[in-house]
């Protein structure tokens, strides 16, 4: 098994298919507690991992945090009970340390509906982005719609923001700096696909995550590649 190591991101002169095939590309996962995997629940960077190391192998995970795990320590920017204004608050300092190629965002939980949140954490996923744009303007940003809860009413205005971030995502959009919606919502069942609260995935949860993750990553690596190629 391969181990991710925080090294310094490489920027690469690709010159035809062979290296763009062999290069490597920086993945940041990004988000709170769901990132984080910081409790006794389902952890969907481990899975994605295991995916990554069994198909994959020219994709490293970065990031100031790290966890254990069977592949070694994972990086990531997962932090418990943090919100996407938080994120956004910090994303200068957090992408700067490690510019990934791609970042995977799922952020939204953490407030409550009498808080009326969905503006506020549109305008940090939006702030978060344009961080990103900044520092690498040639950064991918996978935005999720997130998972829904079954703790309600705090997070009834779950449905409501992912609505809203499918807009964002268009509007975000460009040829060179794609912003790509992973619908994260839709067949997972906050019953079924939680632990007790209701909120954090258990294995299977993570396993539907994941696999959501995987398949949007690799069809943007081809893509690129792709692009590499010509």
């Amino acid at each position: 098994m391969k181990r991710y190591a925080a090294v310094p991101l490489l920027v690469f002169v690709l010159a035809g298919a062979g290296l763009a095939q062999s290069r490597t590309w920086s993945v940041l996962c990004l988000g709170d507690s769901i990132t984080a995997c910081s409790g006794p629940f389902g952890c969907y960077r481990v899975v994605l991992a295991r995916l990554v190391d069994d198909r994959e192998p020219h994709i490293r995970f970065v990031g100031t945090q790290e966890s254990d795990s069977s592949f070694g320590k994972l990086r990531h920017e997962g932090y418990g009970g943090r919100t996407t204004e938080f994120l956004a608050e910090n994303m200068e300092r957090l992408y700067s340390a490690n510019p990934a190629d791609i970042i995977l965002l799922h952020s939204g939980h953490n407030h409550f509906a009498e808080e009326h949140p969905v503006p506020g954490i549109l305008k940090a996923t939006e702030q978060i982005i344009a961080t990103a744009r900044r520092i690498n303007p040639r950064a991918v940003v996978m935005v999720a719609q997130v998972i829904p809860s079954g703790k309600l009413p705090k997070y009834s205005y779950l449905p409501e923001l992912n609505a809203e971030l499918a807009v964002l995502a268009k509007r975000l959009d460009r040829p060179c700096q794609p912003v790509i919606l992973v619908d994260q919502a839709s067949g997972f069942d906050p019953v079924r696909d939680t632990v007790d609260d209701l909120v954090h995935p258990n294995e299977q949860g993570a396993e539907k995550i994941a696999q959501r993750w995987y398949s949007a990553l690799t069809a943007e690596i081809r893509k690129l590649r792709a692009a590499c190629s010509e």
